[in-house]
């Protein structure tokens, strides 16, 4: 690597980052070409895959910064992605947080609550993930499910909901008060385009794990989701902590959109840095590397 001119090895390291985003982009690559094709007509104004990518390493560029202004001045900020079923939270979370560092900015993605959990206070399997300064927290769903699917599918009482409700603002507003910056995101895919991908999830060997039998039940009470939905969004959409939706049809721009939010939302700036320089190796004239075993090496196979 020395030998290699530094424009080389530079676009050799661009390539790969391309590379990566570009694994990640191949959601369509073992469905049937009828879904395929079907998936195509109806999203006939896709944005341009070098746009979309020049725009999301801009954008993560700017994450970067965003991440080491809360490291340097110990920030807390907490945001939450809610949406249906399929409605591109996960694919969100992943390229926000592709290139930060997890010691910084980490996922909160909880199962379902355990019997001694769903004796706790509501709120009590949250707060132990809330972060301490310098830390940037997604959740990947959170209270807010007692509003959504534990309300619909029954799992929550009338009156656990409505106490819900009473006690959800000011929670967020102890929340607000403490520090913590609060950016809640709901994303809303139409009734047709939920369809689409589970259809796509279903003949999808890769996706086939996303689809639970609650995601399949979202499909037949899709009225009462939405309900539940209109209902959520009224009664919490507090000054403190308001309510942004993103929608979310076109994958890629909610993406973008979203991401461009995020960094509206919070005041970062530039913040020093200390120069990095390479030492360099000490080299011991008597070392001889030990030649290892050949059966710890794994199988060279491609």
């Amino acid at each position: 690597m020395q030998d290699d001119p530094p424009k080389d090895w530079l676009e050799a390291e661009l390539q790969d980052t391309l590379d990566e985003d570009y694994e990640i982009e191949l959601e369509d690559a073992v469905l049937s070409q009828e879904i395929a094709r079907i998936y195509r007509d109806t999203h006939p104004e896709q944005m341009p895959r070098a746009d979309y990518f020049r725009e999301l390493l801009r954008l993560q560029s700017e994450l970067i910064r965003l991440q080491d202004w809360v490291a340097y001045h110990k920030e807390k900020v907490v945001v939450l992605f809610e949406g249906r079923d399929s409605a591109g939270k996960g694919g969100a979370i992943k390229r926000i947080t592709q290139r930060l560092n997890p010691r910084v900015a980490r996922v909160v993605a909880l199962p379902a609550p355990s019997d001694r959990e769903k004796t706790q206070w509501y709120f009590q399997r949250y707060v132990p993930h809330l972060p301490a300064g310098g830390e940037i927290v997604l959740f990947d769903r959170s209270w807010y499910n007692r509003a959504g699917v534990e309300r619909v599918m029954g799992f929550a009482s009338e009156d656990q909901v409505e106490q819900f409700f009473n006690d959800v603002p000011e929670f967020e507003r102890m929340l607000v008060r403490s520090g913590i910056r609060l950016v809640k995101y709901w994303f809303s895919i139409t009734d047709e385009e939920q369809q689409m991908r589970f259809l796509m999830r279903i003949h999808d060997p890769l996706k086939q794990w996303k689809l639970s039998p609650m995601d399949l039940q979202s499909r037949v009470r899709w009225e009462d989701y939405t309900k539940a939905k209109e209902d959520m969004l009224e009664r919490t959409n507090i000054p403190e902590a308001p309510w942004y939706i993103v929608p979310g049809n076109d994958k890629k721009r909610a993406r973008l959109n979203c991401m461009a939010h995020l960094l509206s939302q919070i005041p970062y700036g530039d913040v020093p840095h200390e120069e990095v320089h390479l030492p360099d190796r000490v080299f011991n004239p008597d070392y001889e590397r030990d030649v290892l075993p050949h059966e710890l090496y794994v199988p060279q196979r491609y």
